[in-house]
């Protein structure tokens, strides 16, 4: 299909990139990731709680294990070419999914470019998460009149490679 007849609800958009840090224990390292992750994404992050206990690893429900922020617009997209930067702008082909979500980890949170290695800090990995979207992908989560996306509407495994290649320059592994 050329650009001139493709349909502009089927153009694909960036809707957010989420930074997680599972750290598996509360405590002074959970201010730590904070930290972290608020000089990383500009924004401020907020703990995640366990949903269960797990005994056999000394985690209680309710207690904070992680550290999570969500960035969308502008900022989400200057944020994601900065981690793929570090990543070298090679992602592996098994990281997409087939509803246009791609994941991937960096093992020092230094590596990221405008990132300074802090001895309060040390170094820390993390996991990014990275939503795109079409228009029209609002009503499955709308409170009233909930509906699910079309077959033909869903973003494929292929349909996401394809825009980051041609959206951040990125190669496919």
């Amino acid at each position: 299909m050329s650009q001139l007849t493709q349909s502009p609800m089927k153009k694909i958009t960036l809707e957010k990139v989420v930074l997680n840090m599972g750290l598996g224990k509360s405590g002074d390292v959970i201010q730590v990731a904070k930290k972290a992750l608020d000089h990383i994404s500009g924004k401020k992050s907020c703990a995640r709680e366990a949903k269960e206990t797990q005994r056999e690893w000394g985690v209680r429900q309710g207690e904070p294990i992680g550290v999570a922020v969500t960035i969308r617009g502008d900022d989400a997209r200057e944020l994601l070419k900065r981690l793929l930067e570090s990543k070298g702008k090679q992602i592996n082909g098994k990281s997409f999914d087939n509803f246009g979500n791609f994941s991937f980890g960096i093992k020092e949170h230094i590596d990221i470019p405008g990132v300074k290695y802090d001895p309060q800090v040390g170094i820390l990995g993390l996991g990014i998460s990275v939503t795109l979207t079409r228009p029209g992908y609002g009503i499955r989560k709308r409170s009233k009149h909930k509906a699910s996306v079309g077959k033909t509407h869903t973003i494929k495994n292929q349909e996401a490679k394809d825009y980051l290649v041609k959206e951040f320059g990125v190669t496919i592994v």
